[in-house]
């Protein structure tokens, strides 16, 4: 494995990680922009541009897009979060020169008011479907009332009124400001050629202009609140949780992670045992979500409307547990070794490498082989762990409740 970085003239930051037994290569480019850097007349703009980098550019239709992705057989997507917009693709070597100069071409979007139109009743779709979705409809509440004002707060899709009154002239402006080469990561691991690679992005993205885009940085520690909400044609009750957790930055995150393994893992965790073994809820899942300054962990919990407050009071019973008698040590190494092969199993592959490689550099400004990871993730000591959880005050909070109508 050897790691190469360069930045251009204008700032474009090129990491590549090369992988001698690879057979194929993956490349994307990261943006540093996401929900968290929109102002509230433009909620939503990031996952919308998302969208209208796909209907085409000054050189190509949307068709002719679609087309060339389908003659190299690349596998490719794109992703909005609160915090950054991913294009990748995983493609044969022998297309690396195609597929950058595609998605360059792809990143200088021609945002044709017709397009931006005729995409705006797509996203407004896309909202009305996900709120028919419970599970995504009160996690996306709960965030908002976890953070408050904070900018993490702010929903990836935007709302109906955000959208509908968004103009594609506000879109251009933020295209402007946030898709500057000083904003973004070009990676690439597998079977590449780096040289090349170096020359094809200073050829396609050299003239980009950088804008010195900037983010607000600050922790917190969430607003502690609590909201029962009711909607109609819904049978489940659907809880979230929100605690505040260690940033992508702290070194605590590896604990961070291991922790929510212990507590809300889909099999065999604290809360598994104590609500769907019991069969007090159907689902009791937690992820751990390291951001940019801050960080998070997210329960969510599907029960019967009945058993809503027996529950809440169980997932209380089980922090004071962890609290007063610690980790076990099989928790620990059985949560290691969870981790250990997810990260091994993804790292086999290009694709899977790109993501840890352009985050590691996006939020870090460091490379961490997957070796390395590995490493440091045995190191991670029962301490740790519990450091996390009496920092954090896991026991404290946000609670986002949605459930059937009362009759």
């Amino acid at each position: 494995m050897k790691f190469h970085k360069t930045i251009l003239n204008n700032g474009l930051t090129i990491i590549a990680e090369e992988m001698p037994s690879a057979r194929s290569m993956a490349l994307g480019f990261f943006t540093r922009t996401g929900s968290r850097d929109e102002w509230p007349e433009v909620a939503g703009v990031s996952h919308f541009l998302e969208h209208m980098m796909f209907k085409g550019t000054h050189k190509r239709s949307a068709l002719e897009v679609n087309l060339e992705f389908d003659r190299m057989g690349a596998k490719y997507n794109a992703f909005t979060s609160e915090e950054n917009t991913v294009f990748y693709a995983a493609i044969l070597p022998e297309y690396q020169n195609q597929i950058i100069e595609l998605w360059a071409d792809l990143l200088r979007p021609a945002l044709r008011d017709d397009d931006f139109n005729m995409e705006k009743n797509v996203i407004l779709e896309e909202i009305a479907m996900y709120k028919d979705m419970p599970h995504f409809d009160v996690m996306d509440r709960c965030r908002q009332l976890h953070f408050g004002n904070h900018s993490c707060g702010n929903s990836v899709l935007g709302t109906d009124e955000s959208i509908t009154a968004l103009t594609a002239d506000q879109m251009r402006d933020y295209f402007h400001r946030r898709y500057a080469p000083d904003n973004m990561v070009l990676a690439a691991c597998g079977k590449i050629d780096w040289d090349r690679l170096v020359e094809q992005a200073h050829r396609f993205c050299g003239h980009w202009e950088p804008t010195n885009p900037q983010r607000s940085l600050s922790h917190f520690s969430g607003t502690g609140q609590i909201r029962m909400e009711s909607r109609a044609n819904i049978v489940r009750q659907h809880l979230c949780l929100i605690n505040a957790g260690p940033s992508s930055q702290d070194d605590l995150r590896r604990a961070a992670l291991i922790l929510s393994n212990i507590i809300g893992d889909t099999a065999n965790s604290r809360l598994y045992w104590a609500l769907v073994d019991n069969a007090m809820a159907d689902s009791a899942d937690m992820d751990y979500d390291a951001m940019d300054g801050t960080g998070a962990f997210f329960t969510y919990i599907s029960c019967d409307p009945q058993n809503t407050e027996k529950v809440l009071d169980t997932v209380r019973s089980v922090y004071t547990k962890l609290m007063q008698d610690g980790i076990r040590d099989n928790e620990l190494i059985a949560n290691k070794n969870k981790i250990a092969s997810a990260l091994t199993l993804h790292g086999e592959l290009p694709m899977g490498r790109l993501v840890p490689l352009g985050f590691d550099w996006t939020y870090r400004h460091e490379n961490i082989p997957l070796a390395e990871e590995l490493l440091l993730l045995e190191k991670v000591s029962r301490d740790d762990v519990m450091t996390v959880l009496e920092q954090y005050q896991m026991a404290s909070f946000t609670i986002q409740g949605l459930g059937p109508e009362l009759s």
